[in-house]
């Protein structure tokens, strides 16, 4: 089955003018790129943009691709005195609210869903993993459930927003679950429990189309994978790609082991997730297989040796460890967000932080 589970990564990212402030020309910026290997795409709002890589099956593949694409979507962006941020959610304090990117769909949804849609101004890593068929996809991600808290640690980079340090290591975890459709997923018991969620919030109106099934895991309704859509924009592609690589390593795991459904509810699972977004990987978090606090570097650490055989397989563990290993030393993105933002209580400070740089 290993063979099988090739991925992809999606990436979304502030477009901002040379002050940090967003820029309402992300549309712009992709429709002059020129597009690498993988794909350039607009988002809902005229801030931001959006990448994604072809089809891949290792992470020198996977990470190729994302520091092309980001050096393009720069250097695009530099040609109009604007600059990329890989953060999740907005540095500056801004006067307006962004505008919508003019796509009927987004529009529609600005309309529908009021000031959440308009507010909820995130930037997200999407990790699309292969899966043989949708009942196969509905077992998988039932079983996952209690590694993601850990995972969120990995990658939480937006400790910093609108100009202030929000306590959180993943504000935007906290921002994206007021859409009605967001959040963990509960335990599934077959694909027809997961579709009944779905026929339930189509017709109260809760999402417009299936394309706004936002659980941190879902079933992708474009391409036979499982999502996950719980991370933030890494800092940078390694990370990226790391989490990639671990979400991959953890399916071939289950699949292979035919582990069991934990059993855990989706009350709790939702505060492990709360948890998880506040400390980061600097602090606790609940342990996938007990539910009780225990450093947060370690937990992820016993998540890597969980799924350590599979990385083997695939190449992938020596990448993973010392993708970790430095992780642990130089600290996740909040944790630099945080770091340089303590030094002057300048948020500008910050935006330089994150700046992609063009090649």
């Amino acid at each position: 089955m290993t063979d099988e589970l090739t991925f992809g990564i999606e990436e979304e990212f502030f477009v901002v003018d040379c002050e940090g402030h967003l820029s309402q020309i992300g549309d712009t910026v992709v429709d002059s790129a020129e597009e690498p290997q993988g794909e350039l795409q607009h988002e809902l709002t005229r801030s931001q943009v959006e990448t994604a890589t072809d089809i891949c099956r290792t992470h020198d593949e996977a990470l190729r691709q994302l520091r092309a694409l980001r050096a393009e979507l720069a250097e695009a962006a530099a040609r109009r005195d604007c600059r990329l941020l890989a953060c999740a959610s907005p540095l500056l304090p801004e006067s307006e609210l962004p505008r919508i990117t003019p796509h009927p769909r987004y529009q529609r949804m600005a309309e529908h869903f009021g000031a959440t849609a308009r507010t909820s101004h995130t930037c997200g890593c999407h990790v699309h993993v292969a899966i043989p068929d949708r009942e196969t996809g509905v077992r998988l991600l039932t079983r996952f459930r209690p590694w993601l808290p850990a995972l969120l640690t990995l990658t939480a980079n937006s400790a910093i927003s609108d100009g202030f340090d929000t306590g959180y290591s993943s504000w935007r975890y906290q921002q994206w679950t007021r859409w009605p459709s967001a959040g963990p997923p509960p335990e599934f018991t077959s694909l027809d429990h997961y579709e009944s969620i779905v026929d339930g919030w189509l017709r109260a109106g809760a999402i417009l189309d299936r394309h706004m099934i936002y659980w941190d895991v879902r079933l992708s309704e474009a391409q036979p994978t499982l999502e996950f859509r719980f991370s933030d924009v890494a800092a940078t592609p390694e990370e990226a790609v790391l989490l990639g690589m671990l979400i991959r390593g953890l399916l071939t795991t289950i699949l292979d082991n035919g582990t069991p459904a934990s059993g855990l509810s989706n009350e709790v699972l939702r505060a492990h997730m709360w948890r998880a977004s506040r400390d980061g990987l600097s602090g606790r978090c609940p342990h996938p297989r007990t539910g009780d606090l225990a450093p947060a570097a370690e937990v992820v650490g016993d998540v890597i040796d969980f799924a350590a055989s599979a990385l083997e397989t695939t190449g992938d563990l020596d990448f993973v460890r010392e993708g970790f290993a430095q992780l642990i030393e130089s600290g996740n993105g909040a944790d630099r967000q945080r770091a340089r933002f303590a030094q002057r209580g300048s948020p500008e400070d910050v935006v330089d932080l994150v700046v992609v740089r063009p090649d």
